[in-house]
């Protein structure tokens, strides 16, 4: 090449890269437009747990039963039922004999037959005496002696209807009827013993409805509900699967150390048979705290946040930090939820709304 040639050869050369680079510098801003900024992201930890399903003895019942007792002390003379037979609500069940249950009645209907005759002939007094005091006869003083004699006797016929009353009540009272219908489940006085009143005599339950009754600690009481479903096993059949009964009951804990409190459970018909021992499942469940990844948490003007990705966009959620724990950050937000997903790698990149690509 001659030296003539050769500056217009560097200015063709000029020209070209001044051209280039426009062409790129044109093209620069279209470019970043579109981009993907490619993040790493972990998840949102924290939430409801649910630990390891614990399990609770019991025996399963009947949901209708009762032990019944005479009102009344005396002797056993007669018991109509058998151990596990069927009765019908009001069928005699059996009868106690009181010497002085009978008489003590024939008194008080004896008084009152007395007090009635007495009663009648006061008024009768008094109706005369009104008669003889219009004529003037009879003065004012006696009249009224009479009539107050005659409202004497009224009051005291009411006292000896209530004292009749009572004792034939007694002498109800001396036989055992049954409340509901059920079957007889055990018999706890045989004949000829003596009964005292209260004393359980026997025991009736009824088959129409089941249930148990579990004790479990008082931290467990928050962890189940009423109405809610738990699962029932049968011990004797442990291979099978459970039924699910419904809490109905719930106590209150107490104050005293060690103290198991009860759970009723209703068992659903014709799947567990009473006196079947079974075991109640109860999963206790725990709030967790909120974690993320201690190199997801940004500091900005307005304070901390994160970035989250949801379909592919991040967007900043403002966070208050509670405390560090190892690698992770203890968090609370009212955006954030457990298994969401936050940016801990690429954020110097990223800016709110951009479009992420996870790697």
């Amino acid at each position: 090449m001659t030296p003539s040639r050769t500056p217009a050869a560097l200015l063709f050369l000029a020209a070209c890269g001044l051209f280039l680079s426009g062409c790129l510098a044109d093209d620069a801003p279209a470019a970043s437009g579109g981009h993907v900024v490619s993040v790493r992201v972990s998840e949102v930890t924290g939430g409801e747990a649910q630990e390891i399903t614990l399990r609770f003895s019991g025996i399963v019942r009947s949901t209708q039963r009762a032990t019944l007792t005479f009102q009344v002390s005396g002797t056993l003379r007669e018991r109509a039922v058998e151990l596990g037979q069927t009765v019908a609500a009001g069928d005699l069940l059996a009868r106690v004999y009181n010497p002085a249950l009978e008489p003590a009645r024939d008194s008080a209907k004896a008084k009152l037959d007395e007090l009635n005759t007495r009663y009648d002939q006061a008024k009768r007094e008094w109706e005369r005496s009104s008669r003889l005091h219009e004529r003037g006869v009879v003065s004012e003083q006696n009249l009224e002696q009479i009539a107050a004699r005659r409202d004497s006797l009224k009051a005291s016929v009411a006292t000896a209807q209530a004292a009749l009353a009572e004792a034939a009540q007694l002498l109800e009272e001396s036989a055992l009827r049954a409340p509901f219908g059920g079957r007889v489940e055990a018999l706890l006085v045989e004949r000829d013993e003596f009964v005292a009143a209260g004393q359980p005599v026997m025991r009736l339950s009824s088959p129409e409805g089941k249930e148990v009754e579990v004790r479990v600690p008082a931290y467990l009481l928050a962890h189940v509900a009423v109405d809610e479903e738990l699962p029932v096993w049968s011990v004797q059949n442990r291979i099978e699967a459970p039924v699910l009964g419904s809490v109905v009951e719930i106590a209150q804990a107490g104050a005293i150390r060690g103290e198991l409190h009860p759970v009723l459970v209703s068992l659903p018909i014709n799947t567990l048979d009473t006196g079947e021992p079974v075991e109640v499942g109860i999963t206790p469940t725990r709030e967790s705290a909120m974690t993320v990844p201690l190199l997801s948490v940004l500091r900005s003007a307005d304070g901390m946040t994160v970035f989250r990705v949801r379909e592919g966009i991040a967007r900043r959620v403002p966070i208050q930090v509670e405390r560090v724990v190892g690698e992770r950050v203890v968090v609370r937000t009212g955006e954030l939820e457990p298994g969401d997903q936050v940016v801990y790698a690429g954020m110097t990149r990223l800016a709110d709304g951009d479009a992420v690509e996870v790697r």
